[in-house]
Parts: C-alpha cells; sequence; structure tokens
C-alpha cells in the first residue's frame, strides 16, 4: 500500500518543470524494536542527562553542544547558531548535468527514494525526461536540500518512475588504496577457474528478496509470540560450527568438494 510522500515539489530540466513527490524507498517498519523497562515495576525508564563530573541531573534548558577541541575544552554551540547553519528546501529538483550509466561507482549511492509524478498534468513531462534517461544510458545529476542539508542526488530512471539517490558526500568514502591490497595477488590457474565456474553455475538462482532475510528477526519474532502465548519456548537449534581458523586448505580440493555436493543437490 503506497504511503503518503515525505516530500513534494518539482522536478526540472531547462524548461522542463512538472511537479513531482518522493517517498523512501526503505523502510524499517517492520524491524523489532525494544524499550528499557524495569524489571521490577514493569514500567518503562526515562533517560535522563547527567553531569559526567557532579552526577547531577542536568535541565533541559542547561543542554547545548559541544564540539571538543582538546583535553577537556569544548566549543559550545547554540540551538540558534546550528539552526542558521541549516538550510531551507527550495522543493525543486533540478538537473545540471548527466553522466554514463555505471560512471558513478556504487559506493557514491547513499539513501533510495521513489520519484514519481504529482499530478496528471505533469505526467507527459515527467515521462519524458525519464524516458529521455533512459534511452541514452544516462543519469541525472541534481543538487536538492534534505534533512537541512545539501545532497547531490543522482536520478535514474526504474520503471515507470524515477529513483533519486542521496549521494555521499566526499569525505565519507574512504581511499581504497589504504585498506584493498597493495600488489597484485596471485593469478589463479585456469583449471581452478574452471571448476570455479562450474560451481558458480550450480549455485545461480533468480532473484528472491528472501534470500537475504534477517534470521535474527526471525527467532526474535518466534520469542515474542511464544511468550505471548505464555508457552516455554523450545530452545533454539544449534548453530554450525565454523572451520577453525588458520588452517590451509587446498584450492583444488575444495573446489573439487564443492562440485561433488553442489552435484548431489541438484540431483
Amino acid at each position: 500500500m503506497a504511503t503518503r510522500p515525505f516530500w513534494a515539489g518539482h522536478l526540472k530540466l531547462s524548461l522542463v518543470t512538472c511537479a513531482v513527490s518522493m517517498s523512501p524507498a526503505t523502510t524499517e517498519a517492520d524491524r523489532i524494536h525494544f524499550h528499557t523497562m524495569n524489571r521490577r515495576t514493569g514500567h518503562r525508564v526515562i533517560v535522563q542527562y547527567a553531569d559526567a563530573v557532579t552526577g547531577k541531573p542536568v535541565a533541559d534548558d542547561d543542554l547545548v553542544k559541544g564540539y571538543p577541541r582538546g583535553g577537556d575544552r569544548y566549543v559550545l554551540l547554540e540551538d540558534e547558531e546550528l539552526d542558521a547553519v541549516a538550510l531551507e528546501s527550495t522543493h525543486t529538483i533540478e538537473i545540471e548535468c548527466f553522466v554514463d550509466v555505471g560512471e558513478i561507482g556504487w559506493i557514491w549511492y547513499d539513501t533510495p527514494h521513489y520519484l514519481m509524478p504529482d499530478e496528471g498534468i505533469g505526467e507527459e513531462a515527467f515521462a519524458v525526461i525519464r524516458d529521455a534517461m533512459r534511452h541514452t544510458d544516462t543519469v541525472g545529476i541534481a543538487r536538492l536540500v534534505l534533512y537541512r542539508r545539501e545532497h547531490a542526488v543522482l536520478l535514474e530512471p526504474r520503471g515507470n518512475g524515477i529513483v533519486v539517490w542521496t549521494l555521499r558526500y566526499g569525505n565519507e568514502v574512504r581511499d581504497p588504496a589504504d585498506y584493498l591490497p597493495s600488489e597484485n595477488l596471485p593469478e589463479p590457474g585456469q583449471e581452478e577457474l574452471a571448476l570455479l565456474r562450474k560451481i558458480i553455475d550450480g549455485h545461480t538462482r533468480p532473484w528472491n528478496p528472501d534470500v537475504i532475510r534477517d534470521p535474527v528477526q526471525t527467532r526474535l519474532k518466534g520469542i515474542i509470540d511464544a511468550r505471548k502465548r505464555t508457552l516455554k519456548r523450545k530452545p533454539a537449534a544449534p548453530l554450525a560450527e565454523s572451520p577453525a581458523e588458520g588452517n590451509v586448505v587446498n584450492i583444488m580440493d575444495a573446489l573439487k568438494a564443492s562440485l561433488k555436493t553442489s552435484g548431489k543437490n541438484r540431483s
């Protein structure tokens, strides 16, 4: 069921403009959340700030943001100063340029949103912008104020609509040279690659979102449902033991064993 859009405005490309609305493409509505409770009374527990030195509670009016500047010294910033830095949304997504599909690496993609035309009169203009990107294999780049901050966003045609991805800021993406191997790894042999291709073929399936369901959430729901029914919960099945760390396995033997296993499973 469609939810109420959290953003409404206009999509603009040169002189072409249309009214649009946008909704988050992901949700955590089904994720289990807990409250902290008092075991003795069954009442919820409230959180209150306390002075780290005196231990005394701090009133809400005395709370202020602080930026560390070394030692126990801080730069204090009032709410009015932080509000002055925040940006007001202009509610216009104006496409500034286009880049080829795939030119922007996945690591820059942050949060996806669904963009759709907001009124019948703008559907044709929306479709023109969407299909033009699709036919030219390009994505649009724009700037948009969301959550009181300006974001570079990427517009990608998807089905009958457009997916708007907020892009990470430059200082949020770490340099891969600092984390990935600096030297080339040994080249695998053709025989190993051929066996691995067979294993991959045997494990290739159509995409199904059930593959990435959260098993912890499923177990928690089972526990909660059992408690609701006031029945004694059965002990969870033990997890399979992981191979001991540090074991050195011959890659060819492992590939051949995996291929045999996948063949038996197919049978």
